[in-house]
């Protein structure tokens, strides 16, 4: 089975530079996945896709080398058995609470005597190559997703779950969950309560050996993540990069038509 570049990425000690797949077109994905990203990620959750979106994705990309993953819809053995079937080398399962649903989230991505991952790597065999019932337990990366109040509350456990092998931050739901529906959800949070939230749960999972990921919607501030503690941080996605780059083009038209750039149209008699 072919290794799974991030773990030499952070043998290195470098930090993981982590993309966003919303829109279920191959074409958008493989544009994404030329453009430097270490990892990306197809959005099974909230992403406007299904799985025959995804498996094609998946084989546009595979081809610029991108370590590719998937965050699965919820914690449901089909769901995650199938992403690990198309190939995927890492998966993030949202809405784990407690260390009960951590343990329950690994049993089914490994492979027995650890997990009861059922064998049939239909697309996997070909993207990964022989030895996967033998190597994936070892390859395969396993991220709970901690953001609700319970969650925080849970979180030495969560972290200290056997063959877990991260947590993968949601802010926005963090920050609303956390607040009592006090802050509004979204990412790139400032608040003091939330900054130490975060470093909390970097410090926890250093405590414990295992990795940290945070969803970020900027550079600058996935940039702060991996100073405090972050492996892998999400830097914007498909979705916000079109919406804000089409937003910046519209606005510099309209700025450069007001400052006359663009002139002005002749009156209808």
């Amino acid at each position: 089975m072919k290794k799974n570049p991030l773990k030499a990425i952070w043998a290195e000690g470098r930090p993981v530079l982590h993309g966003w797949l919303s829109i279920g077109s191959p074409f958008v994905a493989e544009i994404m996945a030329e453009q430097g990203y270490d990892a990306i990620s197809i959005d099974g959750q909230h992403g406007a896709l299904d799985y025959s979106d995804i498996l094609p994705m998946l084989q546009a990309m595979r081809a610029s080398g991108v370590t590719l993953g998937a965050r699965v819809p919820w914690l449901d053995p089909a769901a995650i058995m199938k992403m690990l079937d198309a190939g995927v080398y890492q998966v993030i399962c949202p809405m784990i609470n407690t260390p009960e649903q951590a343990a329950e989230f690994i049993s089914y991505m490994r492979y027995p005597p650890v997990g009861n991952r059922s064998f049939g790597p239909t697309r996997a065999v070909y993207a990964q190559g022989s030895g996967i019932a033998q190597q994936a337990n070892d390859e395969v990366i396993a991220w709970a997703m901690v953001e609700t109040k319970e969650a925080m509350s849970n979180l030495d456990a969560i972290a200290a779950t056997p063959g877990l092998d991260g947590i993968y931050v949601g802010p926005a739901d963090l920050s609303f969950s956390l607040s009592d529906g006090r802050l509004a959800p979204g990412f790139d949070r400032e608040e003091p309560e939330m900054i130490a939230a975060l470093q909390r749960i970097a410090d926890t999972c250093k405590a414990h050996g295992k990795k940290a990921a945070l969803h970020c919607g900027t550079p600058d501030y996935a940039a702060r993540a991996v100073s405090w503690g972050y492996h892998m941080t999400t830097v914007s996605g498909d979705a916000r990069i079109l919406a804000s780059g089409a937003a910046a083009q519209v606005k510099a038209f309209h700025a450069a038509c007001k400052a006359g750039a663009g002139g002005e149209l002749d009156g209808e008699e």
